[in-house]
């Protein structure tokens, strides 16, 4: 039996990833804001699939919340085999028109907590010769989309270090970067999505069963579909302001 831990696992990708992990017999810790909505969450996933669900209620903005999260990773007692870096959200605006306490915050979900929670998960992984940390990233990782863009590029360039590193020693550590994907991000955020063709959008089933395919085979970066492997591609070589979008905000932790 391993042990997988989630951060952001009641909403979207996130609590997909709880779905088939524990499909496939994974026991899980799920990590979110909203604690009523992680206990449910929790609840449902130990009833459908008869694995054991432990739930750490958690803010992981706040020192008190990354701490209780850090710990759980940390217990050399109860040891987790995979870290499923999820929690983030996206930013609206430009950098001049945000507070930079609103910035601060999202660089820190985005790079600070993944980087605390990697550097405690591996460091017990690399004890026990093996372990698995994914970090999800964005196709956005390769488009100059602000801040967004610049905190998901980091993911991407750290997984591709640190595997580099530790996957000779047990560990992989893989990026994971969908595109659109057909979760509640849009419409919590008060988003449009209208404009966005249908050929682009990803059902959250489908984007975890091959991110997970990547994952297990220890990839660096992994990129859902032909689709939008050949979106980054063309994004490295095509003028910067073709790759110019809107930009978000919402949480996507809860």
């Amino acid at each position: 039996m391993t042990t997988a831990l989630i951060t952001g696992a009641t909403a979207g990708i996130g609590a997909e990833f709880a779905r088939q992990l524990a499909a496939r017999g994974d026991d899980l810790v799920i990590v979110a804001r909203d604690a009523d909505r992680l206990a449910r969450t929790a609840a449902a996933l130990q009833h459908e699939f008869g694995v054991k669900v432990e739930a750490i209620p958690s803010d992981l903005l706040s020192a008190e919340g990354l701490g209780a999260v850090d710990a759980r990773l940390a217990d050399r007692r109860r040891p987790i085999d995979l870290l499923v870096n999820n929690a983030g959200y996206g930013i609206r605006g430009e950098l001049d028109e945000n507070s930079v306490d609103d910035e601060k915050r999202h660089l820190d979900i985005h790079v600070t907590v993944p980087l605390q929670l990697t550097q405690t998960a591996l460091r017990g992984m690399l004890e026990r010769g093996r372990g698995r940390i994914v970090l999800i990233s964005s196709v956005a990782a390769f488009t100059p989309r602000g801040t967004y863009s610049a905190a998901k590029a980091w993911g991407v360039m750290f997984a591709r270090g640190a595997n580099l590193v530790y996957r000779d020693r047990g560990v992989s550590v893989t990026a994971v970067c969908p595109g659109f994907v057909r979760t509640e991000f849009h419409d919590r955020m008060k988003v449009g999505t209208a404009g966005i063709p249908e050929f682009l959008w990803l059902q959250a089933p489908t984007l975890v069963r091959l991110a997970l395919r990547g994952i297990d085979r220890g990839r660096a970066v992994v990129i859902p579909t032909v689709r939008y492997r050949v979106i980054a591609a063309l994004a490295r070589v095509l003028p910067d302001r073709l790759g110019t979008a809107g930009r978000f905000s919402s949480r996507d932790d809860d």
